[in-house]
Parts: C-alpha cells; sequence; structure tokens
C-alpha cells in the first residue's frame, strides 16, 4: 500500500512539475519576451492565444487579400507582363503589420515569437554581427529536422562553426572555377536532350523547364561535390524533394504537432530513415571507391574529429554529422540553384528585348565557343539578369537568426531567446528603397552594381547577411552563368499558354506549376 502511494505521489509530482514546464515554456517565457520589447516601444499584433499565437489572425488575413485579389498574367503586344507583387499575397500579414505598427514589430507563429525587422538600418546591425550568440533559432533543427537535421543551415554555436570550417573551403571562388568544366558537360547533355524534343516536335517544344533544371542542378552538384552523377543519387533527391513539399504543409510553432502520427508525420519519418539510408550507402560506396579530395571527403574527415564536439545527449552521431550535412547540400546546392534558373529563364521568355541582350553578349564573349571562368566573369548584362531575379524570386523568404544571449542592436536590445526575422522579399520590393518600379523586371538598375541599384545596399540580401552568408554563393552564380549562357547560345523562349504564374512557399519561392516555355532552336 505504502509503495503505490509513492508511485502515486511520484506520478502526480512528476505531472504537475510537467505542467509547470509546459505553463512556463508556453505562456510565461513568450510573455516575458514579448514584455521585455514592449517597454521599448516595439509593438504588435495581440496573440490569439498562447498555443496558437497570431496564426488564426494569418490565415485570415490571408484569406481576405486571396479573395479580393487577382494576379492575370496580361498579354500586350505579344508580350506576357507577369506580376511580381507576389509577397503582398503570400505573406500580407507581414505587410499589413508593418503599416500598423512600423518597420519593426512582434508577432507569434503558435509559440515561436519573432522580431520582424524591415528598417534596413537594423538589417545592418545584423549583418555586422560576428558574435556566435546569433544563432539559428532551435525550431528549425526541430520543426524542420528530418530535412535539415544538425546541419550547416539549422545549427549554430561551435557546431555551426565546426561545420563553416569544413565545408566552406570547399566553395571558395578558386575551388569553384574549377567545376566549371563539368558544369559545362552537364549542362550539354542537358541541351542535346531539348534539341531531341524541338526536333520530334517539329522545331518548337513547349518544355516544363523547372523539371530538366533541377536534373541539371542535381547532376552538377552531385559531380562537383560528391564525385557522383545525379543518375546515381536520382532516388535521394527525388525522396528530398517529396520531403520538401510534405514539410512546407507542417505548421510551425504549435508544440508537440511534430510528434503527433499523422499521415503527414508518418509519410515524413518514414522518408527520413529512407534518406538517412541511401545518403550512407553512397558514402560507403564513395569511400570504397576512391580517396580522391571532394566536399564529401572533407564531411567524412570532419565527422572524425566532431567527438570534440559531439554530444550523445543531443542525438548528434558521426553518421548523423554526415547524413545531415549531405542532406544540406543537396537540397541547398541543387533547389534553389535551380528555381532560380527556371525564374530567369521565364523573365527572359516575358522580356524579349532583354534575352537578346544577353544572347548578344553571350555570343560575343563565347564567339561560338564554350565558356570558361574568365568569360564569365565579362558576362555584365546576364549578371544584371540574375541579379534582377534573385532580386524579384529570392530562394530564400527570411533571413531567421535567434538571440543565444542578450543582443543589442542600434538601440534595441533583443532578450535571449528571441527569434530575429528579416522578410527579404520585402526588404527586396520596397519603392522607398528601389524606387517606383520595384515590383518591375529592370536589369538595368544593376548597371553600376548593388551600390547603384538601391538606395542602401543592406536592403539587397538573396545569399542572407553577415556571418551566415551562404557559403555556396560563389557556386550558385558560377553554375547560373554557365547554364545560362550555354542554354541562351541554342534556344529563344517565349511563355507558353499553358504557363500559369503562381510563386508558392515550399520552404523556399517556386513556382507552384511549374515553367512552361516555348522553345525552339537558334
Amino acid at each position: 500500500m505504502a509503495v503505490g502511494n509513492i508511485v502515486l505521489s511520484v506520478s502526480v509530482g512528476g505531472f504537475v512539475v510537467l505542467c509547470l514546464y509546459l505553463y512556463d515554456s508556453l505562456v510565461l517565457k513568450p510573455r516575458r519576451l514579448r514584455s521585455k520589447l514592449q517597454n521599448q516601444g516595439i509593438r504588435g499584433p495581440l496573440p490569439s492565444n498562447s498555443l496558437l499565437g497570431n496564426i488564426p489572425e494569418m490565415n485570415k488575413i490571408k484569406l481576405e487579400v486571396i479573395s479580393t485579389t487577382t494576379t492575370p498574367n496580361d498579354n500586350l503586344h505579344g508580350v506576357v507582363l507577369i506580376h511580381h507583387d507576389w509577397p503582398s499575397t503570400l505573406f500580407p500579414h507581414l505587410i499589413q503589420w508593418r503599416a500598423q505598427h512600423g518597420p519593426v514589430f512582434i508577432y507569434a507563429a503558435g509559440s515561436i515569437q519573432f522580431l520582424c525587422i524591415t528598417n534596413v538600418e537594423m538589417v545592418k546591425e545584423v549583418s555586422l554581427c560576428t558574435s556566435l550568440n546569433l544563432g539559428r533559432p532551435p525550431y528549425i533543427s526541430k520543426d524542420h529536422g528530418p530535412l535539415f537535421g544538425q546541419g550547416i543551415i539549422s545549427t549554430s554555436g561551435p557546431i555551426w562553426a565546426h561545420q563553416k570550417k569544413i565545408i566552406a573551403p570547399e566553395l571558395y571562388l578558386d575551388k569553384v572555377k574549377g567545376m566549371v568544366k563539368l558544369m559545362v558537360e552537364s549542362t550539354t547533355s542537358m541541351i542535346r536532350s531539348w534539341e531531341g524534343k524541338i526536333k520530334g516536335e517539329g522545331g518548337l517544344a513547349d518544355i516544363k523547364v523547372d523539371e530538366d533544371l533541377r536534373s541539371l542542378s542535381a547532376d552538377i552538384i552531385s559531380r562537383a561535390c560528391f564525385g557522383s552523377s545525379y543518375l546515381q543519387g536520382e532516388q535521394i533527391f527525388s525522396k528530398l524533394r517529396t520531403l520538401q513539399k510534405m514539410m512546407s504543409m507542417r505548421i510551425i510553432g504549435i508544440p508537440g504537432l511534430r510528434f503527433i502520427p499523422t499521415i503527414n508525420n508518418i509519410k515524413i519519418w518514414s522518408l527520413e530513415k529512407q534518406i538517412h539510408a541511401m545518403i550512407l550507402d553512397v558514402v560507403k560506396q564513395r569511400i570504397e571507391a576512391t580517396d580522391e579530395k571532394d566536399l564529401l571527403r572533407m564531411i567524412l574527415e570532419g565527422a572524425k574529429v566532431y567527438g570534440g564536439i559531439d554530444s550523445p545527449s543531443l542525438g548528434i552521431t558521426r553518421d548523423k554529422f554526415i547524413v545531415d550535412n549531405c542532406k544540406n547540400i543537396y537540397f541547398a546546392g541543387h533547389e534553389t540553384t535551380a528555381i532560380t534558373a527556371s525564374w530567369t529563364l521565364l523573365l527572359l521568355a516575358a522580356h524579349p528585348a532583354w534575352q537578346t541582350n544577353v544572347r548578344a553578349e553571350v555570343e560575343e564573349i563565347c564567339r561560338g565557343g564554350i565558356p570558361d571562368a574568365d568569360m564569365l566573369r565579362s558576362m555584365k548584362v546576364l549578371t544584371m539578369v540574375i541579379q534582377e531575379t534573385l532580386r524579384l524570386y529570392p530562394p530564400a523568404v527570411f533571413v531567421i537568426r535567434n538571440a543565444l544571449q542578450d543582443i543589442q542592436l542600434k538601440d534595441i536590445v533583443v532578450p535571449k531567446g528571441m527569434n530575429i526575422q528579416i522578410p527579404i522579399s520585402v526588404l527586396h520590393q520596397d519603392t522607398e528603397l528601389w524606387g517606383p518600379d520595384a515590383h518591375q523586371f529592370n536589369p538595368g538598375r544593376f548597371e553600376h552594381g548593388i551600390l547603384g541599384a538601391c538606395k542602401l545596399p543592406q536592403s539587397y540580401i538573396p545569399f542572407g547577411v553577415g556571418t551566415r552568408i551562404c557559403v555556396g554563393q560563389h557556386l550558385a552564380m558560377t553554375e547560373l552563368k554557365v547554364m545560362l549562357s550555354l542554354i541562351l547560345s541554342k534556344f529563344s523562349f517565349s511563355v507558353s499558354p499553358a504557363y500559369r504564374h503562381s510563386p508558392a512557399f515550399r520552404l523556399v519561392i517556386q513556382p507552384e506549376h511549374g515553367v512552361n516555355l516555348h522553345v525552339e532552336r537558334i
């Protein structure tokens, strides 16, 4: 009887402790964070409740905007005019709250608290902060764990610094220059495929270019970083893309939601296990085949010394270190580049004068030959077009940081635990920063570089900001120039009637229905 009472007492005590912990995490801690910022004059919408935060208001605002807004594709004298002001329909709550509460405001997505910053001077402060105390929010490795795990995209502090030390040098510009030849080879293979389609369809083919560009980008990242081909890792890329779609359907910020065995979560867990096993199998084959130094080999070497940082309580093992960083590189290295290439071709198809200008530049520089690193550096017009594409359609939607300690930004002290959110697309289409044509495609604005394109260069951040700026930006820009220059030298494009302009948020901004173009041989 006494034993039973003890067990009951322990159980009740444990339940009370759990309730107190949840109450502090879900109610008291968010209130403390908000209060510290409110005392400094920062305002924002009041959360509906502790569980959902402002999610109901976000959904309501979006539904209201969708019900009153249409974004048709206009056709003027045979030129398709596509409306680019998609942030106002995908993230209308940010636009509305900014107007109501100012350029810096607070809101909550479930239990996750955000300090949203659209003030460029404060963005500059974030970019200049080199402290490891400004890291990644924990929810990224938790809510998005199956996709990013504890890789370079999602970690903070010493673990992230260790990963950057391993990965970044392999993606420096001098290393990337040595990858140009294989980029040309992969792109040439896709071009031959398109030539076959065009010939088979009588000289003009309707091609969903984003699908082929994903395969091309996957082949390049596979060969450049892992010493294999897309065909060897095709299943990994396919499953990662499926996982990305399913992860984008998961609502972040609602405590415990990722543990509930819903149909979506069960599929996510299954995909995560399959991808984990497949990547380890690729790694094993690579080790057995060669000892050539490439990015994969450096990750393996980094995993060996990971024991100095490793913490079993965090569930970070050597295999997880390898798999998570491979997943990060597979995802970031091919998905974002392929999407940007797709948007660029669409914009050039919709603006034939710019398409002609870029093609003329490529022909003048390459003179019928294949581009090398020096030629790519000379392609100023193509660079302007890519920069403008990244302004209108940045692959990453937000720069997200977490204050691991109290951080001073300008005249605001950001309390420990608060998440800092910088909406890239809102900054990129701010008419006060870019002028009245901020919602229009105008590569000419970059004629004199980023400094000449906008009032403050900190408002252009397609690759992120500060010490955590994308380590693969040189690879991405070089890859885009190789792919686009070769494609434009062989084909001309126009927008297919089948194309439906509908940018969608799937962790990155991508064309919801794909990019259909009419393609013909020059």
